[in-house]
This record gives structure tokens, sequence and C-alpha cells, in this order.
């Protein structure tokens, strides 16, 4: 089996490889300087060329306030893209599995989202988001799995940001109203690619890090873990503020909690376990 791997210098994208590596799964790395999604003579170019049997989608436009005045780049990305990947995959025989996001949610439902609950995106970022879902699901190429709150060794994410912040102040805030599951992309990476070879699996599927929390309490679970592993790091004082304390240019979902039994009942995918891939990612930061 051969696969490809889109987005590859994203964190996902290069936890995946650590993952294909690690497994000596044959596989294809593409950045986005060496595969433009957005251009559908160079997708279909590539797919000919590596002819592989599973293309995994880790390529998307994340700045989630950014995306209210660059909808045109979010849209290429996230839905046209997505449609690209998806219309040649689905006229070469390729599956494709494509990375979502929590985002398409409204955050209004109070207890976990299923896969099948209504979309309601809030912003530019979840509507690019879930036209890029109903392009793949169109296409009929392969199936979909939404994740949340990803973070990881590599790139930028709020992990990262913490403790660049946790440096540089005594006291911060941080909103204790919006609840989630943050997701090692590394955990997510190990799933995505157990689906690799499961080609029953259609349709929509969840996948993220455990227990809920909210930004609040995560940002003192990374503080704490990341002073054991760095003893002369000073943990700031973090303070909980509410929503409204810290306006940006979109509103995020209150309450964007993923189920992931489907994957666990169906597929017999684990979900993650953020905690523990905490304790793992503050050790090589």
């Amino acid at each position: 089996m051969k696969i490809i791997v889109t987005g590859a210098s994203g964190q996902l994208g290069r936890c995946l490889q650590d993952v294909l590596v690690r497994h000596e799964i044959d596989h294809v790395a593409l950045s986005s300087s060496d595969l433009n999604i957005v251009d559908p003579l160079a997708v279909k170019r590539a797919l000919a060329e590596h002819n592989p049997c599973v293309v995994i989608n880790a390529a998307a436009y994340t700045a989630v306030d950014k995306a209210e005045s660059e909808e045109a780049k979010a849209y290429d990305v996230n839905c046209h893209g997505a449609s690209n990947l998806a219309g040649a995959c689905a006229n070469m025989g390729i599956r494709l599995i494509h990375v979502s996001t929590d985002y398409v949610f409204d955050g209004t439902k109070g207890s976990p989202y299923q896969e099948d609950d209504a979309t309601n995106p809030l912003g530019v970022y979840g509507h690019s988001k879930r036209a890029g879902e109903l392009a793949v699901l169109d296409s009929g190429a392969g199936l979909i799995v939404r994740t949340s709150w990803v973070f990881s060794e590599y790139g930028n994410n709020f992990l990262k940001t913490m403790i660049r912040v946790g440096n540089e102040r005594d006291v911060l805030g941080v909103v204790n109203d919006q609840i989630g599951v943050p997701t090692y992309a590394g955990d997510l990476a190990v799933a995505l690619v157990a689906l690799t070879e499961q080609p029953e699996a259609v349709g929509v599927f969840h996948f993220s890090g455990g227990e809920p929390c909210s930004w609040y309490d995560f940002a003192v679970s990374i503080f704490q873990i990341y002073q054991r592993n760095h003893p002369g790091f000073s943990c700031p004082e973090v303070k909980p503020i509410e929503s409204s304390a810290y306006p940006t240019p979109v509103k995020r979902p209150a309450y964007s909690v993923l189920s992931g039994e489907l994957m666990v009942r169906e597929l017999g995918v684990d979900v993650g376990d953020w905690r523990k891939a905490l304790k793992k990612v503050c050790g090589v930061l």
C-alpha cells in the first residue's frame, strides 16, 4: 500500500510521517510547496505520478480569525482543494481520508456532538471546512474525520503559545467558558493510518483526545507538566476569564466536544489521551 500525505509540513502532516516511517509504510509526503491542492491539474498529475492507494488530506487553512478577512484563501484550500482531491480520487479509484474540525458546529448543543448532528458553523473557517466536507461526501471517495484543539511538538499551536507567553509574563488570562477536547496530532495520526486499512469505513467519524476541558484547564495542565520537565521554568499565574473579555474577530463554539464513540464501536480505533500525550510533548520541547 502506498499513501500520499498532503499538507505534509503541518503538525498533523509531520506526525503522520512519523507514524508511517515507524511502521515502514510506503508513502509520499507532499507539502503545499510540493502540491498545491487548489490546482486541479496539479492534483491529477500528482496522483497519476505516485499512484497511491490512499490519500490522507492534512492540508488546511486553519487561521480561524484571519479567515474572516481572507475568505477566498480559506475556501480555496478548505473547500476547493478538498473538492479537487475528492474528484480526482473518485475518478482514479483512490480512497481519500479527509480531516475536518469541530468548528463545523455552533457549540450550543451542550453535550458531545455525534457525527450526524446538524452543523452550523459560526465563521468563515467553519463554513469553508463544512463546504469541503460536503464535497468529499458527494464524491463518494472516502471518509471524513473531524477532530479538535490539535497540538503537537511541531508547528504552531496553543501549547507552544502558552509556553512562549508563560516565559514572557507573570500573569495571564485564559478563557474558561469554551469547552472542547485537546487532541494530540500524533494520536490522530495513528488513528488515520489505522483507517487506511479499513476500506469499509465511509462517512463521517469523530476523533478527539479524551477528557473535555476548557482552554483555561488546558493551559494550567500545560504549565504544570512543562515545569516538571523544565525545573527552571516559572509557572505564571493563570486567571480564568470569559470570552467576552478576550474578543476575537469570530465567535468560537462554547461547547465543541466531539463524541468518539462511533469510531471506537464501529472501527475499533481508540480515542486519544491528551493528558498522557501532553507529558510526552512537554518532555521533548
